[in-house]
């Protein structure tokens, strides 16, 4: 398969390293408190971060793209970053982390179950769900160190979703154009299911973070017009050359400008 044009995405992941290295860490010093259910939410996403991802690296390889291999490699790595700093975060709060949830292990099986076109679609819909999540995490809390985590995990994923639609994009070309925006139907499907087990699973933190449930799934099914745009789009990089121009302004933010949830 060609899938050439990811050598400049193993740039921006390095250059954001390089970033974020210069960045430093966040204040843990000064420690943070919120709800019970805000935490419980955070243990929740904390999981969904961390693993080593070398399902989804091996799957890469096999592609045959040297390119998209290394920039999986820094993709997981950047996983791995915020499950680390979740982790940080809810030390500071004082609350462990999870050994495991049942919701993680339903998206780890379905990830597996085939080849890379269906894993990178199941992780897109966790990605999805994760940039409106974060989002409410960022500006609902009044605790400063929260929102600083929060808004650096966001601004990753933000990257993220347009990385995966471009390889998206290149793997749905080998199917029948009659049968590739059913794919992309299906997919939006399943983020409803997805999107609502999660409004009702964290419902209570939600609240507490100034969205109620229905918000929160209208706010993701929103976004995912732009993902299914990309995906299908006639150009690889359709997400950032007109894809951006085309959100409805309810979807962007204010402090991290343009977003894909």
């Amino acid at each position: 398969m060609r899938t050439g044009g990811f050598a400049q995405w193993t740039r921006r992941f390095e250059d954001e390293r390089e970033r974020r290295r210069a960045r430093g860490e966040p204040d843990w010093a000064r420690g943070a408190a919120l709800h019970p259910a805000v935490w419980a939410g955070i243990q929740r996403f904390q999981i969904g971060e961390d693993g080593d991802g070398a399902n989804l690296v091996g799957k890469a390889d096999a592609a045959g793209d040297g390119d998209y291999a290394r920039a999986v490699r820094l993709f997981v790595a950047e996983e791995q970053h915020h499950a680390r700093l979740l982790a940080r975060l809810l030390a500071a709060g004082g609350v462990p982390t999870l050994t495991g949830h049942w919701s993680d292990a339903v998206f780890v099986r379905l990830r597996r179950l085939m080849g890379l076109r269906m894993e990178l679609l199941v992780l897109m819909i966790a990605e999805v769900v994760a940039l409106r999540y974060y989002r409410a995490l960022r500006d609902g809390s009044d605790d400063a160190l929260t929102s600083d985590v929060a808004g650096r995990i966001l601004s990753d994923e933000q990257r993220h979703v347009p990385f995966h639609c471009e390889r998206l994009h290149a793997s749905l070309r080998d199917l029948p154009r009659t049968t590739r925006r059913p794919v992309m139907a299906l997919w939006q499907l399943l983020l409803l299911v997805v999107s609502l087990v999660v409004a009702a699973d964290h419902g209570a933190a939600l609240r507490r973070l100034g969205i109620g449930r229905p918000r929160f799934v209208a706010d993701v099914m929103a976004s995912s017009g732009t993902v299914v745009s990309a995906v299908l789009a006639p150009l690889p990089d359709a997400w950032t050359t007109t894809a951006a121009e085309r959100r409805p302004a309810a979807s962007r933010t204010p402090r991290q400008g343009e977003e894909a949830g």
